[in-house]
């Protein structure tokens, strides 16, 4: 898998597509680019690192339809829009739904390098934690369901007694539990389980 992020382009215009291509590959950028965007969304990696750089308006497909097409898809791709016709409304809709930028066609080789980097970084945060999602995933899977109980009462802030009562079982059983939790989760404290799962994904641990 490509671990260099890329810079997929997405215009209609073929004058204008060349014209972005090279000034992203002089500023040092890998680009792929395509004219259409059904071709684009039918060829897309959402495991290639990167950002989309995209027109708005397009004849088979426009900028905006492409983005919920993507975010339908579970794809998280940053996007930068380009536009020669957009408006605030435009401007809102794709900002709201996650727009990095919405750049003005002629677009400005600043402000377009500037915001080719800032949807880079964001998808470098987006994957990492969804990494960071997946592993923590991964430990609460490996608990027993004794153990995910005992986790959920830990994350409440009760004491091994208080969970023994809850729970119906003896406090030095809870201890072990407790433990083992402590073990396979791999924190030290309540404290950092608590900041390791968060209030989101402790609601999402399975029953």
């Amino acid at each position: 898998m490509d671990t260099q992020p890329v810079v997929f382009l997405v215009d209609d215009e073929i004058a204008i597509l060349e014209a972005l291509g090279r000034l992203l590959r002089m500023e040092g950028f890998t680009v792929r680019a395509w004219n259409s965007s059904l071709q684009f969304l039918k060829d897309h990696q959402p495991e290639i690192p990167g950002c989309l750089v995209v027109d708005v308006r397009m004849p088979d497909l426009d900028g905006l339809e492409l983005q919920r097409a993507l975010q339908k898809s579970g794809s998280e791709r940053p996007i930068v829009f380009v536009t020669g016709q957009g408006d605030i409304s435009m401007t809102v809709q794709a900002m709201k739904a996650g727009a990095v930028s919405f750049l003005p066609k002629p677009v400005k080789r600043v402000e377009l390098v500037a915001a080719v980097r800032e949807a880079i970084a964001k998808d470098e945060e987006n994957r990492a934690a969804r990494l960071e999602r997946r592993d923590v995933e991964m430990r609460v899977e490996k608990l027993t369901p004794r153990e995910l109980q005992v986790l959920k009462l830990v994350t409440r802030g009760l004491l091994n007694k208080q969970i023994a009562a809850e729970l119906g079982a003896a406090e030095k059983t809870i201890k072990v539990h407790r433990a083992r939790v402590m073990q396979k989760m791999q924190v030290r404290s309540a404290a950092a389980l608590v900041g390791l799962l968060g209030a989101d994904r402790l609601a999402g641990s399975r029953s």
